[in-house]
């Protein structure tokens, strides 16, 4: 009678109970977990519990959910996020139950946890001055929600962070019965602060777009709209006041111990060639775009699966975390891709990533990459290269408020040394440059992360 659809990426440790619970809802039928291709060990722990398992057609949430309501059975369905283990016993029944008894089209969920700051600060107040008749929901960016296959197949799933308002407001806007229920106390994993103002950017828009009665052309609903958002951005800044340090870790040869467009070569057998492009290349621009050719047809999964095989370096978790007691804004700023770093990033803590950003097309890579801007010389360059991991740095203080003298630099190689240099403490960490051991202020040769810890103690 009731499908239960749990869209999920890496999640492997609390997919099992998640599925469990809904399981023993009365009146489910049916538990579709919507995997977005997770590395680790998600799928076969959501099969252990008897869950039906597809795979997303598309990264992302919107993707997941869609997906999940063409598959399924039932006409009613509830929605569970993958990573809660604190829900009732009884959540399904309470997101269900004004559906079965035909008292709702659509339930959405609010709990007792304190609404985020971009409910609080932009969803609610575009909401209020685009659409005042809109009704005033406590959570209306809740992912928790129930509701018709008839009336969800009509409605518009966003890709990004404003698929849950996007829903609320396509049903509203289709005339659908809205019911808001209480789901108790629960506890789930709040957004890091470097992306809030990426879901307040993607919420705004969403609303903006699905209001579609309002006059675009007024200037005090542009004024009202730029108040929120400077809202969001002061909220933003005051949340990271505490936060006055920068620790900065280089990937291949810190994080990982070895590199990884090296094993890569080794693995999908163009090392004679890799050879030959470093060689024959100076400029990075060029070695970049060459590189990235050779990993033309390679899956997400294969370049993911391909990482978890190099050894990271021992106690990298445990460093993050006691960094980030002390205070550190924590990130990797490396020259090989943002796919392995933004990997890397979820897997340990880190709160950024700045790499070179390969390009995929249905989750192949089609051998084409983007080189972000950060890395390029400006007018706040303080070293005299074109190209150099140093103004991706003094970008990132820029961004978070913090002076270059308030950074912690790990790396090992030549293009570290003017990040090593600059920064207030520079680590060389198991180099094999001397040039790089003579900008360090600290030297530690054996790949052990412990060794950091008297440093920023």
């Amino acid at each position: 009678m009731i499908t239960v659809i749990i869209p999920a990426l890496n999640e492997e440790k609390t997919i099992r109970q998640v599925v469990r619970l809904a399981n023993n809802s009365n009146h489910v039928t049916e538990v579709i977990v919507v995997d977005d291709k997770s590395m680790d060990g998600t799928v076969e722990e959501a099969r252990k519990e008897g869950a039906t398992v597809i795979t997303s057609t598309k990264l992302g949430k919107g993707a997941s959910m869609k997906d999940g309501i063409l598959v399924a059975k039932n006409e009613i369905i509830s929605f569970l996020d993958a990573d809660i283990i604190t829900y009732p016993d009884n959540v399904v029944e309470v997101l269900t139950t004004p559906l079965l008894n035909n008292e709702a089209d659509f339930v959405k969920s609010y709990f007792t946890r304190q609404a985020g700051r971009v409910t609080e600060l932009v969803a609610k107040p575009l909401l209020s001055i685009l659409n005042p008749a809109f009704p005033n929901f406590q959570q209306p960016l809740s992912g928790m929600i129930a509701g018709k296959k008839s009336l969800f197949s009509k409605c518009e799933f966003e890709d990004g962070y404003g698929v849950d308002i996007g829903i609320l407001m396509d049903m509203h806007n289709l005339g659908a019965r809205i019911s808001e229920v209480s789901i108790g106390n629960i506890e789930n994993r709040m957004q890091a602060l470097e992306q809030l103002g990426k879901m307040s950017r993607e919420v705004a828009r969403t609303i903006m777009k699905k209001s579609k009665e309002v006059d675009a052309q007024n200037l005090e609903t542009y004024e009202n709209i730029q108040v929120i958002r400077e809202q969001m951005e002061f909220a933003i800044r005051e949340g990271l006041m505490s936060l006055k340090k920068i620790a900065m870790f280089d990937m291949d040869n810190t994080i990982l111990r070895a590199s990884f467009i090296n094993t890569a070569a080794e693995q999908f057998g163009f090392k004679k060639e890799l050879v030959d492009i470093v060689t024959n290349n100076n400029n990075p621009f060029i070695r970049t775009k060459l590189i990235a050719r050779h990993l033309k047809g390679k899956s997400i999964g294969d370049l993911l699966t391909l990482t978890d095989t190099i050894e990271v370096t021992p106690y990298l978790r445990e460093a993050v975390q006691q960094l980030k007691q002390q205070g550190y804004i924590t990130g990797i700023i490396s020259d090989s891709y943002d796919c392995i770093t933004n990997h890397l990033k979820n897997k340990f803590g880190f709160d950024f990533t700045i790499s070179n950003e390969l390009e995929f097309s249905k989750s192949v890579a089609t051998g084409e990459v983007k080189i972000p801007s950060l890395f390029l010389s400006d007018e706040k360059s303080q070293c005299k290269h074109d190209y150099c991991k140093l103004n991706a740095l003094i970008s990132i203080c820029d961004k978070y408020g913090v002076d270059l003298k308030n950074t912690l630099v790990v790396g090992d190689g030549e293009n570290d040394i003017c990040c090593i240099r600059k920064a207030g403490i520079g680590v060389s960490f198991c180099s094999t440059n001397h040039l790089v051991d003579s900008v360090a202020d600290y030297i530690i040769k054996e790949p052990d992360f412990k060794l950091l810890l008297p440093i920023f103690d």
